[in-house]
């Protein structure tokens, strides 16, 4: 049994992942999901990997749901430096989860899914984020995942186009070209913060750029506003380090870069353009201010 459970590890934990943006999290589910293996009657399972599948989806909704009852219990687990350590596994899961703590272990994994996406699937309902993970990341049908929420298969498909259309924007083509140019800007402030590359963030902000940051974002609690490409690009360069694990996202239908750990939503830069600079940042870092952002993935 447990060498049956490890050739799905993998896939359960992509799922417990995708589910619960964390891999601590995820990691709990899928030793869950061993458990109740270890307790079942393996002869009533004619397809394991449907079986395991169902659990540990199970197992996500219900954390899923748990954490919404308590909202000041974080989503993720912080990256460098987070001292998170890996549940306690047993016998059968000791190799297969090794490592599953490690801070880069996690960036990486949160870089292949997409941060942006991860981002936009917490801002769903547990029932959305499921039938959307389920159906359009693991092509599970919608008969199977309606029995996992215990819904009607329509309902099911309902939640997965309206989980759908807030994960996708689909811009006219007028505003596909301006998300191009934006992106491009974008991009190439992203990577001169990373690169700390002062002269090439210069070139991309507009020479009156201002940069506004609310109380939360800054370590004085108290709001701060900079005026000027040099002065911007000096404060942006100062937060290299955040920008390694940043990425671009749709922010209220504009452009914009997110700083999520782990998938967890901690600072957006919502981004305001000229004439291909950007002429405003303003860091947003206050919870509440962030719920009510839109949040999207960029279109392809």
């Amino acid at each position: 049994m447990a060498a049956a459970f490890e050739q799905h590890r993998a896939h359960l934990r992509g799922v417990a992942y995708r589910l619960l943006g964390s891999m601590t999290d995820a990691d709990d589910a899928v030793q869950d999901t061993w458990l109740r293996l270890t307790s079942a009657d393996a002869s009533d399972i004619a397809n394991l990997g449907g079986w395991l599948t169902t659990v540990v989806a199970r197992v996500s909704l219900n954390m899923l749901r748990s954490r919404r009852r308590r909202p000041e219990q974080p989503v993720g687990d912080s990256w460098a430096g987070s001292g998170a350590e890996a549940p306690v596994a047993s016998a059968a899961s000791t190799a297969g989860a090794a490592g599953s703590a490690d801070p880069e272990f996690e960036v990486v994994l949160a870089d292949s899914v997409g941060l942006a996406l991860l981002v936009v699937l917490d801002t769903l309902t547990p029932a959305e984020r499921l039938a959307f993970v389920l159906h359009d990341m693991f092509a599970m049908p919608f008969t199977e995942v309606a029995a996992v929420l215990g819904r009607s298969t329509a309902a099911t498909r309902q939640l997965a186009s309206r989980a759908r259309r807030r994960v996708h924007v689909a811009p006219s083509h007028a505003q596909a070209a301006d998300l191009g140019r934006q992106r491009e800007v974008a991009a190439a402030f992203l990577a001169a913060a990373r690169g700390g590359d002062l002269s090439a963030l210069v070139a991309v902000l507009e020479s009156d750029a201002t940069l506004t940051a609310d109380a939360a974002a800054v370590p004085a609690g108290r709001p701060v506003l900079l005026r000027g490409a040099d002065v911007v690009a000096r404060g942006a360069v100062m937060s290299s380090g955040r920008a390694e694990y940043s990425q671009l996202a749709l922010v209220d239908g504009a452009v914009g870069i997110v700083y999520a750990p782990a998938g967890r939503l901690q600072v957006v830069l919502a981004l305001t353009y000229g004439d291909r600079r950007i002429a405003a940042i303003e860091v947003i870092a206050d919870p509440d201010r962030l719920r009510r952002l839109e949040l999207a993935v960029l279109p392809p």
